[in-house]
C-alpha cells in the first residue's frame, strides 16, 4: 500500500472514532442540570432520565434518620418544589435554606432518588474544631 493509503485510511478511523463519540459515545452520558419548574415541565419524559437538579432546601422539610443513613427534603426554586430521597450521610455542611445539587432520577411516585447531593459552599476552608465530631453536626439535623 502506498503511504497516501495509509494517510487516508487513518484519517477515516480518526473520523469514524471522533463520529462515533459525537453522535452516540457521548450522548448516552449526558447528564442535565435542570430546576424544579424546568424538570415538572418534562412531565411523564422526567421519569427515569439521570439529571442534576438544583435548588435550595426548604427550609423546615428535612428529615434525616441517621441510623438508616435516609434523608429526605424538598427542593424548590421559588416556583416549583421537587421531594427529594437520598441514601448515605449528607455533607457536613447541608442544612434548611441552602442551594443544594442532588443528582440522579425522578420516579413515577414524584420523588427524586438523589445518587449524589453536592451542597453549595464558599472555597474557604475551616478545619472541625478541635474534638468536633461529624456525629455532633449531624445531630442538629431534624430526627424523622
Amino acid at each position: 500500500m502506498s503511504r497516501r493509503t495509509w494517510t487516508v485510511a487513518g484519517a477515516l478511523v480518526i473520523l469514524g472514532s471522533f463520529g462515533y463519540l459525537a453522535w452516540g459515545g457521548i450522548g448516552d452520558n449526558l447528564v442535565y442540570f435542570l430546576t424544579p419548574t424546568e424538570l415538572m415541565a418534562r412531565g411523564n419524559d422526567a421519569v427515569g432520565e439521570a439529571v442534576r437538579l438544583g435548588g435550595q432546601v426548604k427550609p423546615g422539610s428535612v428529615q434525616w434518620d441517621a441510623e438508616a443513613l435516609d434523608l429526605r427534603f424538598v427542593l424548590t426554586d421559588g416556583a416549583r418544589e421537587v421531594r427529594v430521597h437520598s441514601k448515605g450521610a449528607p455533607p457536613q455542611m447541608f442544612r434548611d435554606g441552602m442551594g443544594v445539587i442532588v443528582e440522579g432520577s425522578y420516579a413515577a411516585s414524584g420523588v427524586f432518588q438523589s445518587t449524589s447531593l453536592m451542597v453549595k459552599h464558599s472555597n474557604e476552608y475551616q478545619p472541625p474544631a478541635h474534638g468536633e465530631k461529624p456525629e455532633m453536626i449531624y445531630g442538629d439535623l431534624p430526627k424523622r
